[in-house]
């Protein structure tokens, strides 16, 4: 078996395959294990997609972005990271299992109908928030000639600012989810 991982078998195509079946396993576990604490605390299935499974699939992306941050000059391998992760996680995480489920329904000869719930209220938050985001790195960028760095307290208050940015999207989005805040689109 240790043949299959060495590089130059077969170009590297079999290691690389084993690879995205083990992070496919991960993931649907870290989902399962998920959907499981939320189940066991109360919490509704949106709220545990934008908490527990949302921290579980990216504080490992955090930390090796934050390490391509501090040995790359111009942190690109990191904003290379997190967009790179932001898009598989939009593209085929939601993406992919919806074309699927509508090309079956395609065969199958069935509507495919899919609620969103509060999900139209999430986005919009979410990406006025992702605004948000954009802009305090461009005025970082024009007060202090760069995203990332400067003084201790500057990126202390950044941190905390994108802090609260995260924690106001889930208790926006989670008041929703729960039908205090009635909001409608």
């Amino acid at each position: 078996m240790v043949f299959l991982f060495h590089r130059n078998f077969l170009g590297g195509w079999p290691a690389f395959i084993i690879s995205l079946l083990f992070i496919a396993g991960l993931t649907a576990l870290v989902e399962q294990l998920g959907k499981l604490l939320g189940c066991v605390v109360g919490l509704k299935n949106s709220v545990t997609g934008i908490t527990i499974i949302a921290i579980g699939t990216s504080l490992p992306d955090t930390f090796a972005s934050r390490s391509a941050a501090l040995h790359d000059i111009g942190a690109d391998a990191s904003i290379g990271n997190i967009t790179g992760h932001n898009s598989v996680n939009v593209f085929l995480g939601l993406g992919l299992p919806w074309v699927i489920s509508t090309c079956y329904h395609a065969v199958k000869k069935t509507k495919y109908i899919v609620y969103s719930g509060n999900l139209t209220f999430s986005v919009v938050i979410f990406s006025s928030f992702g605004l948000v985001c954009i802009l305090t790195l461009v005025i970082r960028r024009w007060v202090i000639k760069g995203e990332l760095g400067g003084s201790a307290t500057s990126k202390c208050l950044t941190g905390l600012f994108l802090v609260f940015l995260w924690c106001s999207n889930i208790v926006l989005s989670s008041l929703m989810a729960y039908g205090i805040l009635p909001v409608t689109f």
